[in-house]
């Protein structure tokens, strides 16, 4: 999977395995949905892919793209969940790798590094960008140590989640930049949907729902001048998540509204590399030319459980998240 198609250009740029292992989770979750089975066909054939193709055999980890010499704390963990979310037994040794990889290759002093670089496994210095940085955005990837169902991978997990839990707060604003403070909602929202599966602790729920409340205020302060579509999407799945977890109450309002807002990004085009999936974003009312897997991931989940919350029919476990 490309990490996006520029429709000004008429192109894809490289093939990502994160993508990748997105595209696998979100093939998974519209077969669990669907019941079709070219979305089975699907989710299996790009799982193959990063375990047979992409997984760098020396290095024993997944690359940030094919031969890259950079490896992603993030990405190796989004891809190991998406390996999971087949349910197939042939995949699961290769999640498991990637989570050893997760926890030896990337451990830092107190924090994981975010970058490696291929074969040694140095960190790159820190950047102010936020995928530069360790941060409670790390936790969405850490929950690929709960998927493995490991004891030892479990402790990882809550170790990880103390660290978090104790920094989130400084992650914002992070910039002076509005436009910039947008793109942190994005990762700030990783670290809000990781807290869902821990959402029956006090202290996490107290997170979640100011942290809905946060971001959406910021959502909507900034949106004149710049918005994401997966920063609506995300933030629409993690209030819905949260309200049937019993965790957060639902403010309907709110919900039907950041709805809408997802709504207006999806495409409707001849073309068919654009009908059907969701833009990344605008930029001064303007539609930006990025055709994003992820957007679309996020945004169809996040509609799809907005209808099923209006026609009283919820069926959705935290573990299908995407």
């Amino acid at each position: 999977m490309a990490r996006y198609y520029r429709s000004d250009l008429g192109k894809n740029v490289p093939i990502s395995t994160e993508i990748t292992g997105y595209a696998v989770s979100t093939f998974s979750y519209l077969h669990t949905i669907t019941g079709e089975e070219a979305y089975r066909d699907a989710a299996m054939g790009s799982a193959r892919f990063l375990a047979n193709d992409a997984w760098d055999r020396a290095a024993h980890t997944f690359p940030f793209e094919l031969e890259s010499k950079l490896a992603y704390f993030f990405d190796v963990g989004i891809i190991a969940r998406g390996l999971l979310s087949t349910g197939a037994e042939e995949f699961r040794e290769r999640a498991r790798e990637a989570a050893l990889s997760l926890a030896f290759d990337f451990i830092g002093d107190g924090a994981f590094h975010p970058v490696v670089t291929l074969p040694d496994k140095q960190p790159l210095p820190y950047e102010r960008q936020w995928s530069r940085s360790p941060g409670c955005y790390q936790m969405k990837s850490a929950l690929a140590w709960l998927g493995v169902g490991d004891v030892a991978a479990a402790r990882m997990f809550d170790a990880a989640l103390t660290s978090a839990l104790a920094t989130h707060e400084s992650f914002f604003p992070g910039d002076e930049d509005r436009n910039r403070v947008m793109d942190r909602l994005h990762p700030y929202l990783y670290f809000l949907e990781a807290l869902l599966y821990v959402a029956g602790r006090a202290e996490c729920a107290n997170i979640l729902a100011c942290g809905i409340e946060r971001v959406a205020a910021l959502l909507r302060e900034i949106s004149p001048q710049f918005e994401r579509s997966d920063v609506c999407a995300q933030l629409l799945r993690v209030r819905l998540v949260a309200h049937y977890l019993g965790a957060v109450p639902l403010n309907e309002t709110a919900a039907a509204e950041e709805a809408e807002r997802v709504a207006k990004y999806r495409a409707r085009s001849e073309d068919a590399r654009l009908d059907g999936g969701f833009w990344f974003g605008k930029r001064g009312g303007e539609m930006l030319p990025y055709m994003n897997p992820v957007s679309t991931a996020f945004s169809l989940q996040a509609l799809a459980l907005w209808e099923q919350h209006r026609a009283g029919e919820w069926r959705f476990d935290v573990a299908q998240l995407i």
